[in-house]
């Protein structure tokens, strides 16, 4: 059985949500809390990736292939992550990708109360 867009959307959020709970308790300066937070990133973009084509070019804004980029240096770099990247990432380009995936969410469930 295949999940829907707006559930992987979902599962998505939900792994940006847990990511957020991260740093909350600490920065990225802290190893543990910095290997939390990359995978729970890459954990939300994979589940972006298994969204229709049409889905992530709205949420991604086009720019699909940094995104995915980024997810495979995490995955298959991960001795090699540079934190600051993983800084910046969080800091400058998840609040708008965030944004975009509740849109995204709130127009796949119309009837879903919005916040």
């Amino acid at each position: 059985m295949s999940r829907s867009d707006a559930e992987l959307l979902s599962d998505a959020l939900e792994h940006l949500a847990t990511l957020h709970r991260h740093l909350e308790r600490a920065d990225l300066d802290d190893a543990t809390v910095a290997d939390a937070v990359s995978l729970r990133l890459a954990s939300a973009i994979e589940a972006l990736a298994a969204t229709s084509d049409e889905v992530r070019a709205r949420v991604s804004g086009g720019r699909w292939h940094v995104i995915w980029a980024t997810r495979n240096r995490i995955a298959h770099g991960y001795a090699g992550i540079d934190h600051a990247i993983i800084r910046a990432t969080v800091e400058r380009d998840l609040p708008a990708l965030e944004a975009a995936l509740r849109r995204e969410v709130q127009q796949a469930l119309p009837d879903r109360p919005r916040s």
